[in-house]
């Protein structure tokens, strides 16, 4: 049974201890300005409305025995307005305070601790703002920006910014590291004088040849596409986006460091080298940067790119103990299974890295029309993630298997390989989400340079010379010195007289 009375508008009583709590209670919120009179409310919206001094009605100070609803709803609103000003005044003259305190501490720390301060406060801020690490190039180029027009070191500054130098620096250290991990028959030398004999003139030719080469494809990539450049955070303050060098200069940057790259790499190195080279600027200026607005493709394209430095090391240290030197004998000739699982370490390696990388920024390349699969196909994405974060484990294990390496280095490869799969598994099962692709995206940085170390170190050969070296060599028997003619077997003695004949033939 309904306790409101069927009044007619006109009948409504403007006393307010008839009228129920509730539209009481809205009727003081309400500013001043926009009060009605009790009798504009609405009767579906009427209380209960008791006529003179019925058992139905309430007045207020029937509800005021209770504390709370005094406190609540007994003050008007000019005194509740007060309380608050009140109270936020109080709260403003603690936040002063606490700033005085803030300030004054920081004034009485030491001017280097302060700048210290200083530079922690502003790498919290930019990396909260931004979920990965700046371009190199757009910083580059905020330099550049800063210094007096047509000075030596804007124009150097300006062109380095062109090359993205901590792209270029991870290409030479791929293929100096192949380079290296080369297998050299002088390293189980009996000599502890003896040393490897890779040559250091050819090391030069190949890293500066490979940062040349690297530049240019780097220069051409930022040429083709300055206007997706400008919509993304990360690339929208690069050299060409902002006009500090103009289209024909980058170009004959670009031209010039192709040219002089390949060049070092044909003159010092080899052919096959150069070739290689020369390969990696067409694929990524050419096919990887169109293709990024075509297809997902273009990651596996670019993963490929990323696979050749590698190849272009071992090809390098190969063409020393070449007989022919031919580029079949460099890249399908004995001993060149290496060279290749190096390359496909670095072409599993890019997968984890990159997909990471670009799903914290998937709205940017969404917005700006490359189709990469951190939006196209986000499940798909971790998937890709986590299957070549695993394909990394058989590739450190063969390496071993063809005698790259010391059978150690699966121990130690399987250890850094495995937070890598795990830190993809987590990727993939939260889509990104919760952290994980930071995660993911820094064991990755530190992955690779990890692996690479690990390789060098546990050289095939390399723990055996360092152990020889220290506590000597054993002794060798003189008897053990001769032999007999039969011992060399069939082939072998016919080698020898095919020899001796070919002495006596020569003497006159």
């Amino acid at each position: 049974m309904s306790l409101r009375p069927a009044l007619p508008r006109s009948n409504a009583l403007r006393d307010a201890n008839t009228v129920c709590l509730r539209c009481w209670k809205k009727f003081i919120r309400a500013p001043p300005t926009t009060r009605h009179p009790f009798s504009s409310i609405s009767s579906h919206k009427q209380g209960a409305i008791a006529v003179g001094k019925s058992r139905t009605s309430f007045r207020k100070d029937y509800f005021w025995a209770n504390s709370v609803l005094k406190e609540t709803f007994g003050q008007s609103r000019r005194e509740l307005q007060s309380s608050i000003a009140a109270i936020r005044a109080e709260a403003g003259q603690q936040a002063k305070g606490d700033n005085a305190t803030a300030k004054a501490a920081e004034e009485e720390m030491l001017p280097h601790r302060r700048r210290k301060r200083v530079k922690e406060l502003s790498a919290e801020d930019a990396h909260s703002a931004y979920p990965i690490p700046l371009d190199a190039s757009s910083k580059l180029a905020n330099i550049s920006s800063t210094l007096p027009q047509r000075s030596l070191k804007r124009i150097l500054t300006t062109y380095l910014s062109l090359s993205k130098p901590r792209l270029s620096f991870l290409v030479v250290l791929t293929a100096t590291a192949a380079y290296s991990l080369y297998p050299v028959p002088q390293l189980l030398a009996p000599a502890a004088t003896a040393t490897p004999s890779l040559s250091t003139l050819t090391l030069f030719f190949l890293t500066s040849g490979t940062a040349l080469c690297s530049a240019s494809a780097n220069a051409f990539n930022m040429l083709m596409e300055p206007k997706f450049d400008a919509q993304m955070s990360r690339t929208r303050n690069r050299p060409l986006v902002r006009k500090l060098i103009s289209p024909r200069g980058a170009i004959i940057f670009a031209v010039a460091c192709g040219l002089a790259g390949t060049g070092a790499l044909y003159y010092g190195v080899n052919p096959t080298t150069a070739f290689l080279g020369a390969a990696n600027i067409v694929l990524y200026a050419g096919v990887y940067t169109p293709m990024k607005r075509m297809s997902v493709l273009n990651t596996w394209v670019g993963a490929i790119v990323g696979g050749i430095p590698p190849l272009m090391g071992w090809t390098a240290a190969a063409s020393q103990y070449a007989h022919d030197g031919t580029w079949e004998e460099l890249l399908f000739g004995e001993g060149s299974t290496g060279g290749w699982l190096c390359a496909g370490l670095l072409f599993a390696w890019q997968f984890p890295h990159f997909n990471s990388l670009s799903w914290a920024i998937r709205d940017e390349y969404k917005n700006a029309g490359y189709r990469m699969l951190c939006w196209v196909n986000p499940a798909q994405n971790g998937r890709v993630a986590l299957r070549y974060a695993i394909l990394m484990f058989p590739v450190c294990i063969g390496l071993s298997y063809c005698d790259v390496t010391d059978w150690s280095f699966v121990v130690t490869s399987s250890a850094i390989n495995g937070w890598m799969a795990l830190k993809a598994w987590q990727f993939y099962k939260a889509e990104g989400h919760k952290g994980t692709a930071r995660g993911l995206f820094w064991a990755s940085v530190w992955h690779l340079p990890i692996v690479m170390v690990l390789a060098m170190a546990q050289k095939k050969g390399l723990g055996e010379r360092l152990y020889r070296s220290i506590f000597g060599y054993a002794d060798i028997d003189e008897g053990d010195l001769y032999y007999e003619v039969g011992d060399f077997g069939e082939e072998e003695e016919h080698r020898v007289a095919v020899e001796v004949a070919a002495e006596g033939m020569e003497k006159p």
